[in-house]
């Protein structure tokens, strides 16, 4: 099963990924890890992205394009994938189209995580992340037992400068800006599962897996 993945800022996508692979058996390509494994291993498309990155630009469509062409041919795909952060935006996704109907490979569904702006400004906002060992809370969702102190090492607790309420309503705002088109696009085709992220996460998973079997 050949999928993609969408969702805002703080909708748990990360998190329905790292599930949804597992669940499925299929291989995740994240564009992060996959630009770092291109570097690392000194690949061409690889070696390119680095120039632009070295640069302090943003890497060009077609190079990123032949990144994804690369890791599709990897073995682990064979099976099925999850593609994870590209495309961005309509244009990625008419040449990531293209790219596929070239290796014979069908996007079986493109999963959209929804979640209301509110609940997402709560999440983000909401976030604690410990100075020394870089542990993860939430005051909501996940409060550590001493309020302020990291439950592994004690370490103090911060709210990082871009988990601020200006910073995330910028965030927020740029991805539905830049997303509407996309989603707008793969639901003219046919494929868009709009799942509701504001529930319990096996809820999530659950609806997801229902939508694409």
């Amino acid at each position: 099963m050949n999928l993609l993945i969408m969702g805002p800022p703080g909708a748990g996508k990360g998190t329905q990924a790292e599930r949804l692979v597992k669940e499925l058996k299929i291989t995740h390509i994240s564009t992060g890890d996959m630009f770092r494994a291109a570097i690392a291993n000194g690949t061409e498309m690889g070696l390119k992205a680095k120039e632009y990155m070295d640069k302090g630009e943003l890497v060009p469509d077609e190079v990123v394009i032949g990144m994804v062409k690369d890791r599709l041919q990897e073995d682990d795909c064979k099976n099925g994938f999850l593609l994870d952060g590209f495309p961005r935006t309509v244009e990625q996704a008419k040449a990531l189209d293209e790219l596929l109907n070239e290796l014979n490979i069908k996007l079986d569904g493109v999963i959209n995580i929804e979640v209301p702006m509110e609940k997402l400004m709560e999440r983000l906002t909401g976030r604690r992340v410990c100075k020394e060992c870089g542990a993860s809370y939430h005051v909501v969702f996940n409060p550590p037992k001493v309020e302020g102190k990291c439950n592994a090492c004690g370490g103090e607790l911060y709210q990082r400068s871009d988990d601020n309420e200006e910073s995330v309503s910028t965030r927020l705002k740029s991805y539905m800006d830049k997303t509407q088109p996309l989603i707008d696009y793969y639901k003219e085709k046919g494929i868009l599962k709009n799942i509701n992220g504001d529930q319990e996460i096996d809820k999530v998973l659950q609806d997801i897996l229902t939508a694409v079997k």
